[in-house]
């Protein structure tokens, strides 16, 4: 009988055509990659969903709701396979119908954490995978954890935070991201939650407000954007590279990374012309170092 996919373990090298391109975009990324099932296609949009294991009820709502919305899309949902918002996170990418993917902080011949068997099995049947930079065999020690998210974070083209203390590990994902200059949204909740704490956080410091999927569908380039529908952004003469600068912001908050990975500039560059675009009161400032449109009208 044949084998399946699902059924084989593959140890894919650095420097084989297999290995992930997104991984080799960032330094610290692992050498060897364990599979079970398939790689992401890299051809499709991913999303990574993390957030508390303890979560409530309503983050378990948000996080199935968001994924299974992108996953119809035709979004891939990576995630951790932890119990909470992670599991949630794959659940509903599988309601949505594409496949999930879950990066272990394990081998990934062990299904970590054990009651969670049901969901590696579905993951891996409706043509998902099971990946780790840890060989088979290999079990879960608190400190992978941490050391896994990158990965996580690295496969995707913008990570959700749905719930997560002020202190969370989801925060260490939304960090790595941030660091490679990725989008990070966060999911708002009520302001009394210590589950909210983390996400309001993100939120202050300039992270995207997931209020609805559509806003990450719009970000992935899925639906047009109906932020500028309105109000198109207006040529005003400005010198090429300043316009090129302009012709990026947006009312979403921006990182430099972000800046510098759309218009090719580089990094002191941006940020004089960044500067420039403030004096001028076509930009603004929110959070730390993330930068929003300001119109004309709205500077008056």
């Amino acid at each position: 009988m044949e084998e399946k996919v699902s059924d084989i373990i593959r140890c894919i090298d650095y420097y084989s055509e297999e290995y992930p391109e997104k991984l080799r975009l960032y330094p610290d990324m692992p050498q060897k990659l364990y599979v079970r099932g398939r790689l992401p296609d890299a051809g499709k949009p991913s999303v990574a969903i993390v957030g508390a294991r303890m979560c409530s009820a309503y983050g378990r709502m948000q996080a199935f709701r968001f994924a299974r919305e992108l996953s119809a899309a035709g979004v891939q949902v990576i995630s951790g396979m932890a119990y909470g918002i992670d599991s949630e996170g794959h659940k509903g990418a599988l309601e949505g119908g594409s496949p999930t993917f879950a990066v272990l902080g394990n081998g990934v011949d062990i299904c970590y954490p054990a009651g969670n068997r049901s969901l590696y099995d579905r993951i891996l049947r409706k043509d998902g995978g099971i990946l780790s930079e840890y060989s088979p065999g290999t079990t879960a020690r608190n400190y992978y954890f941490p050391a896994r998210n990158r990965i996580i974070s690295a496969l995707s083209d913008l990570v959700l935070v749905v719930e997560a203390k002020e202190k969370s590990g989801s925060l260490i994902t939304a960090n790595h991201a941030l660091e490679q200059g990725k989008a990070v949204f966060a999911v708002p909740g009520p302001v009394t939650e210590e589950l909210s704490r983390g996400c309001h956080k993100l939120i202050y410091d300039g992270a995207g407000i997931a209020y609805s999927p559509e806003i990450l569908l719009e970000e992935c380039g899925i639906l047009p954007s109906g932020r500028n529908k309105s109000k198109e952004k207006k040529h005003l003469g400005l010198a090429t590279d300043l316009n090129l600068v302009y012709s990026c912001l947006d009312l979403r908050p921006k990182s430099p990374d972000e800046f510098i990975r759309e218009t090719g500039l580089p990094p002191g560059k941006v940020s004089s012309l960044l500067l420039e675009l403030e004096l001028m009161g076509l930009a603004r400032e929110e959070g730390r170092h993330h930068y929003v449109r300001q119109d004309c009208a709205d500077s008056s």
